[in-house]
């Protein structure tokens, strides 16, 4: 079991952050932020059916005015490549906190080869990629990436460290 402190730090950055629209395809490992925003009457939430999806619904804030973060396990990532040249090629911040599998003590091998790739895929798709490991710079990179994306229009993904969000298990 995690210690919810952590999370509900990083959800007070975000909201210092003014998100507005928080999209997330269902993950245990955002379980306290997808929580926290559904429960804040002040954000939008939106529940994805694919992780791309939320590429383009942070877009679509942004036109309208607004912040969106997207929330997704590193599973998801290779659902994005794609759509990850649209905030890079309309120069529109994007923000990204993804959940890591495939690390400490991972006890799901299909897990493991998305989990090793997850930093090189966005780093290739030229998103700005940091990462959380310890819960006490777990709030301080999520403000600092959400600086960066906001005040650059550049995409930024923060990583949650396997060790961090805890080892699944079933």
């Amino acid at each position: 079991m995690t210690n919810p402190t952590w999370q509900a730090d990083v959800f007070a950055v975000l909201k210092r952050a003014r998100i507005a629209q928080v999209g997330y395809v269902p993950d245990a490992g955002h379980a306290h932020l997808i929580a926290a925003a559904h429960a804040d009457p002040e954000i939008s939430t939106t529940v994805l059916t694919t992780e791309e999806e939320g590429v383009a619904l942070a877009a679509g804030a942004w036109l309208g005015g607004q912040r969106a973060v997207l929330l997704m396990q590193s599973s998801g990532v290779g659902n994005c490549i794609n759509m990850l040249t649209l905030p890079i090629n309309c120069r529109m911040p994007f923000l990204t906190l993804v959940t890591m599998r495939g690390e400490w003590g991972e006890f799901n091998p299909w897990q493991v080869p998305m989990g090793a790739a997850t930093p090189a895929v966005l780093a290739a798709a030229g998103v700005h990629v940091q990462r959380a490991d310890r819960a006490d710079e777990a709030a301080e990179t999520v403000g600092a990436a959400a600086a960066m994306a906001f005040a650059s229009c550049v995409p930024v993904a923060v990583l949650f460290s396997q060790r961090l969000i805890g080892t699944k298990v079933f």
